[in-house]
C-alpha cells in the first residue's frame, strides 16, 4: 500500500496529465467543452476515478463520453509515460455532479430568500401582542420585594 499523501500528489499529477493531453492531443470531434475537474487514485496505486464536467446538452454530454471512453487507452499510455511509475493506473471516467447539485442548492435559497422577503412584507406594520418587552428585568423584581 502506498502513502496517503503519495497516493493524492499522483491523483493531482494524473489530473493535470489527462486535461493537458485532452487538450493537446486528443482530436476527437465528439469532445465537447470538457473540463477535468478532480481525481481520485485508490490506495494501491493501480485504479484512477478521474471526475469530468461537460459543458452542453444531455447529447453533447454523451458524445463527450464516448470520446473519453475511446481515448482511454491513449490517455492512460500518455500518464504511464509522464509519471514514471511502475504499474501505470487503469482510468475511469465519471461525469462529475457537483455543478448540478450546487445549482441545485442554488435555487432551493432563492426560493428560501424570495420566503423569506414575503413574511418580512407581510410583517410590515404589524405589533406585538402583548407588551413590547413581557420579559421581568431585576428593577421590577426589586420593587415588587419592596
Amino acid at each position: 500500500m502506498a502513502d496517503e499523501a503519495r497516493a493524492r500528489r499522483l491523483a493531482v499529477r494524473i489530473r493535470e496529465i489527462v486535461a493537458e493531453t485532452l487538450e493537446r492531443q486528443v482530436k476527437d470531434p465528439r469532445l465537447g467543452m470538457v473540463t477535468i475537474t478532480g481525481s481520485k487514485l485508490t490506495s494501491d496505486l493501480r485504479d484512477a476515478t478521474v471526475f469530468f464536467t461537460v459543458l452542453g446538452t444531455d447529447e453533447e454530454k454523451a458524445d463527450s463520453i464516448a470520446a473519453l471512453e475511446s481515448a482511454k487507452g491513449h490517455l492512460r499510455t500518455t500518464v504511464g509515460k509522464r509519471l514514471g511509475i511502475r504499474h501505470t493506473p487503469s482510468l475511469a471516467f465519471v461525469l462529475d455532479e457537483v455543478p448540478e447539485h450546487a445549482r441545485s442548492i442554488d435555487d432551493l435559497l432563492a426560493k428560501a430568500r424570495a420566503s423569506d422577503e414575503q413574511v418580512a412584507k407581510s410583517r410590515q406594520g404589524k405589533t406585538f401582542a402583548g407588551d413590547e418587552d413581557p420579559y421581568r428585568h431585576d428593577e421590577d423584581a426589586d420593587s415588587e420585594q419592596q
